[in-house]
């Protein structure tokens, strides 16, 4: 099945690939660090680097039994490329960079029309993020992300907070409770949906 993100990328593995890479467009990446970043079989992650390398999107180089990779900025669709990989598959390595730097965030998670779209549910293209921090992030440090996010991304994000017993009883909290029964993309923790 085609991704729902956007039709310019022919694979959600692809897509998290691309962000990883275009995202930390001034480092170089080992294989294994963007299979533990996206989650990807390492197979996938090899196929798909090698493919981009071969188009010339990505440069790589052998550091020992390391392959080291990096976006290529002088492709001439990187600039384009940036922006549409940005608005589609950059959400997830940004806000968990983002909310992972700060300790008080104990799980977060990307919920509503984006994460739908993520997960395969087709609708219109998502105009923002929406994402739930669980923990006690204060209200500056939430204002800090957002508009780091917003930057970053080039879309509006909109992250709520909860603290992580509401999250557990979120049964007596309507809002709690309609955000837990639609599609979520993890950010950080373990099984956010899960009590």
């Amino acid at each position: 099945m085609p991704p729902v993100l956007t039709p310019f990328v022919r694979s959600d593995a692809l897509g998290a690939i691309l962000a990883e890479a275009f995202l930390r467009s001034d480092q170089e990446q080992t294989l294994a660090s963007i299979q533990r970043s996206t989650g990807l079989a390492q197979a996938v992650v090899h196929k798909e680097v090698s493919r981009l390398v071969d188009s010339g999107v990505l440069l790589d180089r052998r550091d020992g039994n390391n392959r080291l990779v990096r976006v290529n900025v002088h492709h001439p669709l990187y600039v384009p490329m940036a922006e549409i990989i940005a608005a589609t598959y950059g959400p997830v390595p940004v806000l968990r960079e983002l909310l992972g730097a700060n300790p008080t965030v104990e799980g977060a998670f990307i919920y509503g029309s984006w994460a739908e779209r993520r997960t395969g549910v087709e609708g219109l293209p998502p105009r923002d993020v929406d994402v739930m921090a669980i923990g006690t992030l204060s209200v500056d440090d939430l204002i800090s992300v957002q508009e780091a996010a917003r930057e970053r991304l080039g879309m509006e994000v909109n992250i709520f907070r909860t603290t992580a017993q509401a999250w557990i009883d979120r049964k007596n909290d309507h809002f709690l409770s309609q955000v837990a029964s639609r599609p979520m993309v993890s950010l950080i923790g373990k099984d956010n949906a899960g009590d």
